[in-house]
């Protein structure tokens, strides 16, 4: 059920609303544990890496030499922010899995810019990152309706809310973690809760030299190493498991079939691991790897093309300099 409160009372314009179950977190790593533990090959979802020291990580990251998405977004955002905002016309701008939303302050200053802004939604399924960015925010945007949505952007599109003629942004790159018929769902799911007049903002990165593809998930510092190794951290803890994560090796590898990295861990000798709050045990043979993460590079063509096959057209199509990153606007 949805709850709808107050955040701080010092900003009166900032609401959350609440589409996660109190149980929803921790029945959905039991259930991708289990399942993803108990294929052939093994995995899991990349969104367990994420708790607190994670997204710590993550950010440490995205400051790496190496890890050139963040930057080259930032610089179309830079250069074109405008350019969206005008070709949006958004009044409401919400954005998909916002974290901290640092990047979201440059469209939001275009979009005021622009004289449309009246209302910012960021949805994220962390709460506690979800109201401090809202707060923030609020305080940079007087007068602007900043209502923060804490929901699973795979389960609750349909329940988002849809006022004002609105901007969905999805940054990151993010989208290349889901597999094509996830992300197929996805996109058509999302354009069936869109308005004639709405837009739909998507961050992808784009195929280029696999070197640089694998140094940027397998930086010399080991950082993606350890962000890697910390979703067994989070399984240790949360489910009472003994994984020992530096009996495990980082993996990063290009896929060129299927344009995408893969980020695994590898065994590096047999072991059984017992994992309490699931009453399971998983075997690992020396060698034998888990798959921990997809991130799919797209080419320009083939982006367009799922777009359109999933009721999107295409109306602009930026990206940096050096053809590294995407910003895709589409419109329904």
């Amino acid at each position: 059920m949805s709850v709808s409160h107050p955040a701080r009372p010092a900003q009166p314009t900032v609401s959350l609303i609440d589409h996660m179950d109190p149980g929803h977190p921790r029945h959905d790593l039991e259930h991708d544990v289990r399942i993803g533990l108990s294929s052939t090959p093994k995995w899991l979802p990349p969104k367990w890496f994420y708790d607190a020291a994670g997204s710590d990580l993550f950010s440490r990251i995205t400051r790496l030499e190496e890890y050139y998405p963040t930057r080259r977004e930032l610089a179309i955002l830079r250069a074109r922010a405008g350019d969206i905002a005008a070709a949006s016309r958004a009044s409401t701008l919400v954005e998909l899995g916002s974290g901290t939303s640092e990047k979201t302050v440059l469209l939001l200053d275009a979009l005021a810019e622009a004289g449309t802004l009246r209302a910012y939604t960021p949805v994220d399924v962390d709460g506690a990152t979800l109201l401090s960015a809202a707060n923030r925010l609020a305080a940079r945007y007087p007068g602007v309706t900043v209502r923060a949505v804490r929901a699973d952007f795979e389960h609750h599109l349909a329940l988002l809310p849809r006022t004002g003629r609105r901007m969905v942004a999805f940054l990151g790159g993010t989208i290349g973690n889901l597999d094509p018929q996830a992300r197929h769902v996805f996109l058509k799911s999302l354009r069936a809760t869109l308005r004639p007049g709405d837009t739909f903002l998507l961050g992808a990165d784009l195929v280029k030299d696999t070197g640089r593809l694998i140094a940027a998930y397998d930086d010399a510092s080991g950082v993606t190493a350890a962000f890697n190794r910390n979703v067994l951290h989070v399984i240790n803890r949360e489910l009472d498991a003994d994984f020992e994560p530096d009996a495990f090796a980082h993996v990063a590898l290009y896929d060129d079939r299927h344009d995408r990295i893969e980020m695994r861990l590898r065994a590096t000798r047999d072991m059984a691991v017992r994992i309490h709050g699931l009453g399971m045990s998983v075997m690992f043979t020396a060698g034998e790897e888990m798959r921990t993460e997809i991130s799919t590079k797209f080419r320009p063509d083939r982006l367009r093309e799922e777009l359109r096959e999933t009721g999107f057209t295409v109306r602009r199509f930026d990206t940096d300099p050096s053809d590294d990153f995407s910003l895709v606007l589409a419109s329904v």
